[in-house]
């Protein structure tokens, strides 16, 4: 009687092997809401944040999958991940997907795509065209409703036209080309990494120059003390 061969496992693979198309603009947009989200929710141990991930939909099926530009699930665990596999993780689809949008991607950004993240309860959906050269407004927000996504209404402030995004908490807006997430409580933009760097060197200096302060005052209060 012969031996059943042993089935070759499912591969998720990490990569499509493609070159990655995205010109330094569009990395630039989508790195930095990463990297701010990270930094935001990083007590949050149920809050997991990425970009440019497989995000695999249905066991058995690799070809059934999406690779959002960035995207927020609250329920899963806060911890890295080759790829994002719906059926072991707790959180389920993500809640919060952003594309950033390109000449060769955007009518698939704003159509398809846009249908699809609606079809899987993607509760918010936002779209970014950092040069402005596809959508007016280069900034826009959608929110599930009933299976369907509703535009978000743009608000003046004093940082400009911003939509808030109920999902994150946070307000979203253009400073110039470059979109900033903003804490509305306190009115302060999520840093950029270079900006978060910049002020932790600052700090450091600062601390610094108080210990410099600290032991100037300790060795004049030494000379009192010996006269």
């Amino acid at each position: 009687m012969a031996e059943s061969l042993p089935s070759r496992p499912l591969l998720y693979p990490e990569t499509d092997g493609q070159p990655m198309p995205d010109a330094d603009y569009q990395g630039d947009a989508y790195r930095y809401i990463v990297e701010a989200l990270r930094v935001w929710f990083r007590d949050r141990p149920d809050v997991y944040v990425s970009g440019d991930l497989f995000v695999y939909l249905e066991e058995g099926n690799p070809r059934n999958c999406i690779a959002p530009d960035a995207f927020v699930v609250f329920g899963a665990g806060n911890h890295p991940r080759e790829t994002y596999r719906l059926w072991e993780e707790p959180g389920g689809v993500p809640d919060f997907v952003l594309e950033v949008v390109s000449p060769t991607t955007w009518r698939v950004d704003v159509g398809a795509k846009r249908e699809r993240y609606a079809s899987l309860g993607v509760r918010e959906y936002w779209l970014h065209d950092p040069h402005g050269r596809h959508l007016q407004p280069a900034l826009v927000g959608f929110r599930l409703s009933g299976g369907v996504y509703m535009p978000l209404s743009a608000i003046d402030t004093s940082e400009g036209m911003t939509l808030h995004s109920d999902v994150l908490g946070l307000d979203l807006s253009l400073d110039g080309e470059d979109l900033r997430l903003r804490d509305p409580g306190t009115g302060r933009h999520l840093p950029t990494y270079a900006e978060a760097r910049a002020d932790l060197r600052n700090t450091e200096a600062d601390l610094r120059n108080a210990r410099a302060r600290l032991a100037e005052l300790e060795r004049a209060l030494r000379r009192d003390e010996e006269d």
